[in-house]
Protein backbone atom coordinates (compact mmCIF):
# COMPACT_ATOMS: atom_id res chain seq x y z
CA UNK A 1 0.00 0.00 0.00
CA UNK A 2 1.33 3.41 -0.93
CA UNK A 3 0.26 6.20 1.44
CA UNK A 4 1.33 9.60 0.13
CA UNK A 5 0.26 12.00 2.90
CA UNK A 6 -2.27 12.75 5.60
CA UNK A 7 -5.26 13.87 3.54
CA UNK A 8 -7.22 15.30 6.44
CA UNK A 9 -8.13 15.07 10.09
CA UNK A 10 -11.88 14.76 10.70
CA UNK A 11 -13.31 16.58 13.73
CA UNK A 12 -16.88 16.00 14.91
CA UNK A 13 -18.65 19.23 15.93
CA UNK A 14 -22.12 20.07 17.20
CA UNK A 15 -22.38 23.40 15.38
CA UNK A 16 -20.52 23.94 12.13
CA UNK A 17 -21.00 27.73 12.05
CA UNK A 18 -19.62 28.21 15.57
CA UNK A 19 -16.71 25.89 14.88
CA UNK A 20 -15.85 27.66 11.62
CA UNK A 21 -15.62 30.94 13.57
CA UNK A 22 -13.01 29.40 15.91
CA UNK A 23 -10.83 28.14 13.06
CA UNK A 24 -11.11 31.42 11.14
CA UNK A 25 -11.15 34.08 13.87
CA UNK A 26 -8.85 32.48 16.43
CA UNK A 27 -6.54 30.25 14.38
CA UNK A 28 -6.57 32.43 11.25
CA UNK A 29 -7.40 29.62 8.83
CA UNK A 30 -9.81 30.11 5.92
CA UNK A 31 -12.77 27.82 5.30
CA UNK A 32 -12.55 27.09 1.59
CA UNK A 33 -15.48 24.70 1.15
CA UNK A 34 -18.71 23.64 2.82
CA UNK A 35 -20.44 20.54 1.51
CA UNK A 36 -23.25 18.22 2.53
CA UNK A 37 -22.75 14.49 2.01
CA UNK A 38 -26.35 13.31 2.21
CA UNK A 39 -25.75 9.56 2.29
CA UNK A 40 -23.43 10.02 5.29
CA UNK A 41 -25.87 12.45 6.99
CA UNK A 42 -23.16 15.04 7.47
CA UNK A 43 -22.29 18.60 6.55
CA UNK A 44 -18.57 19.33 6.21
CA UNK A 45 -16.34 22.39 6.25
CA UNK A 46 -12.74 22.29 5.06
CA UNK A 47 -9.62 24.22 6.01
CA UNK A 48 -6.11 23.70 4.69
CA UNK A 49 -2.85 24.09 6.56
CA UNK A 50 0.21 23.11 4.57
CA UNK A 51 -0.66 19.98 2.61
CA UNK A 52 -3.11 18.75 5.27
CA UNK A 53 -6.79 19.54 5.53
CA UNK A 54 -9.01 19.78 8.58
CA UNK A 55 -12.54 18.56 7.98
CA UNK A 56 -15.23 19.67 10.42
CA UNK A 57 -18.19 17.30 10.52
CA UNK A 58 -21.67 18.33 11.69
CA UNK A 59 -24.42 15.71 11.74
CA UNK A 60 -27.54 16.46 9.71
CA UNK A 61 -29.39 13.64 11.48
CA UNK A 62 -28.99 12.57 15.13
CA UNK A 63 -29.12 8.94 13.96
CA UNK A 64 -26.28 9.47 11.48
CA UNK A 65 -22.72 8.33 12.20
CA UNK A 66 -21.52 11.74 13.44
CA UNK A 67 -24.67 12.32 15.50
CA UNK A 68 -24.20 8.96 17.22
CA UNK A 69 -20.48 9.63 17.71
CA UNK A 70 -21.09 12.99 19.39
CA UNK A 71 -23.81 11.51 21.59
CA UNK A 72 -21.46 8.76 22.75
CA UNK A 73 -18.07 10.54 22.86
CA UNK A 74 -18.73 14.25 22.46
CA UNK A 75 -17.06 16.64 20.07
CA UNK A 76 -13.48 16.07 19.02
CA UNK A 77 -11.20 14.19 16.68
CA UNK A 78 -13.25 11.63 14.81
CA UNK A 79 -10.81 10.14 12.27
CA UNK A 80 -7.55 10.48 10.41
CA UNK A 81 -7.53 10.12 6.65
CA UNK A 82 -4.59 9.05 4.52
CA UNK A 83 -4.30 9.58 0.79
CA UNK A 84 -3.52 6.32 -0.95
CA UNK A 85 -2.71 5.40 -4.53
CA UNK A 86 -4.94 2.45 -5.51
CA UNK A 87 -7.65 2.44 -2.84
CA UNK A 88 -9.24 -0.85 -3.96
CA UNK A 89 -5.90 -2.64 -3.82
CA UNK A 90 -5.15 -1.03 -0.44
CA UNK A 91 -8.45 -2.33 0.98
CA UNK A 92 -7.65 -5.84 -0.22
CA UNK A 93 -4.13 -5.63 1.20
CA UNK A 94 -5.20 -4.51 4.68
CA UNK A 95 -8.07 -7.01 4.72
CA UNK A 96 -5.66 -9.80 3.80
CA UNK A 97 -3.55 -8.71 6.80
CA UNK A 98 -6.53 -9.15 9.13
CA UNK A 99 -7.79 -5.56 9.39
CA UNK A 100 -11.57 -5.32 9.75
CA UNK A 101 -13.11 -3.07 7.11
CA UNK A 102 -16.12 -0.80 7.53
CA UNK A 103 -16.19 -0.31 3.75
CA UNK A 104 -15.27 -3.30 1.60
CA UNK A 105 -15.24 -1.11 -1.50
CA UNK A 106 -14.70 2.63 -1.99
CA UNK A 107 -17.63 5.05 -1.90
CA UNK A 108 -18.01 8.73 -2.68
CA UNK A 109 -16.97 11.14 0.04
CA UNK A 110 -16.67 14.90 0.38
CA UNK A 111 -14.71 16.78 -2.26
CA UNK A 112 -15.47 13.98 -4.73
CA UNK A 113 -12.90 11.62 -3.21
CA UNK A 114 -13.25 7.85 -3.18
CA UNK A 115 -13.13 6.87 0.50
CA UNK A 116 -13.21 3.78 2.68
CA UNK A 117 -12.96 3.34 6.45
CA UNK A 118 -11.02 0.77 8.47
CA UNK A 119 -12.63 -0.34 11.73
CA UNK A 120 -11.06 1.16 14.87
CA UNK A 121 -11.19 -2.23 16.60
CA UNK A 122 -8.46 -3.30 14.16
CA UNK A 123 -6.45 -0.07 14.12
CA UNK A 124 -5.58 0.60 17.74
CA UNK A 125 -8.78 2.52 18.40
CA UNK A 126 -8.27 5.08 15.62
CA UNK A 127 -10.96 5.32 12.94
CA UNK A 128 -8.86 5.35 9.77
CA UNK A 129 -10.03 6.57 6.39
CA UNK A 130 -8.31 5.87 3.09
CA UNK A 131 -8.89 8.44 0.31
CA UNK A 132 -8.09 8.68 -3.37
CA UNK A 133 -9.04 11.16 -6.08
CA UNK A 134 -11.93 9.73 -8.06
CA UNK A 135 -10.79 8.35 -11.37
Amino acid sequence: MELTHIEHIGIAVKNLDESIKYYEEILGLKCYAIEEVKDQKVKTAFFKIGQTKIELLESTDPDGPIGKYIEKKGEGIHHIAFHVNGISNALKEVSDKGIKLIDTKPRRGAEGLDIAFLHPKSTGGVLTELCEEKK
